[in-house]
């Protein structure tokens, strides 16, 4: 895009970036996936490596990634993206490799995969859309649904001493030695967006430093399963989400 492009008086700010097919979102109004999709490949897209980059996305509401990323995707059985990721690292070290996945999947069924990938360091960046709830398959309690949290499977709150607390998988994965960049952002404001698009670029630049896995939680809004309107969600988020999952580096390169 050339700087200053001016159409019909107007000043051209953005564009779709081509790494995006044309493939209208399925999202739901409000949701943060498309904006997380956008992030990635804008990166993709500024670092030139469309050609070296490839994608693992398993079941869930990230399931159709392969849809709009124009990269190489794999798809992944539920939960096992990370496991696919290292055997796609490991057979082709050379390439920009990432996961794509939701809550349920890395902190419920893929948890032992996440853990052990983390913990074995695989020089790979995860990126982990968190909004605390099951949205593809009907708005059931996950491991991040916060306390009193009503979910479809909840219909009382979720109850400590029943469900357990709420699982903070970015401060347990930052524990690990083999993680080498480990950070929470979302995607709610536009000052939100560019602080998270910044740990999109580090998780994709640190894969040549060849020192670890990099994790980027994003934190995110789920109108539909959480059953309010997409303006409503943004601030049920702000007021519930960010006081528990704080926003911020975690873990940095050279520093515990």
């Amino acid at each position: 895009m050339e700087d200053n492009l001016v159409l019909e008086g107007l000043e051209v700010v953005y564009h779709k970036p081509d790494t995006l097919t044309e493939a209208p979102f399925h999202y739901c109004p409000g949701c943060g996936h498309g904006v997380a999709h956008r992030l990635i490949m804008e990166v993709v897209e500024e670092m030139g490596i469309e050609e070296q980059t490839i994608g693992i996305a398993p079941v869930g509401c990230s399931v159709f990634a392969y849809h709009y990323m124009k990269i190489d995707m794999q798809e992944a059985a539920h939960g096992r993206a990370c496991a696919v990721a290292t055997g796609v690292k490991r057979l082709l070290p050379e390439k920009y490799v990432f996961t794509y996945q939701g809550d349920g999947d890395l902190a419920a069924i893929g948890t032992a995969e996440t853990i052990h990938t983390v913990n074995r360091g695989e020089n790979l960046a995860i990126f982990f859309i968190n909004n605390a709830i099951y949205g593809m398959t009907g708005g059931q309690m996950a491991p991040t649904s916060l306390c009193h949290q009503v979910t479809s499977t909840s219909p009382y709150g979720r109850e400590e001493k029943a469900m357990g607390f709420p699982l903070k998988m970015t401060e347990l994965v930052a524990h690990l030695p083999g993680a080498y960049y480990v950070t929470r952002q979302a995607v709610h404001t536009p000052n939100a967006v560019r602080k998270c698009k910044k740990a999109i670029r580090n998780a994709f630049e640190y894969q040549k430093e060849n020192k670890g896995t990099c994790f980027v939680e994003i934190v995110s809004n789920c109108p539909s399963g959480w059953r309010l309107t997409p303006l409503d969600s943004q601030k049920w988020l702000e007021e519930n989400m960010l006081p528990m999952y704080k926003l911020g580096d975690i873990k940095l390169p050279g520093k515990d």
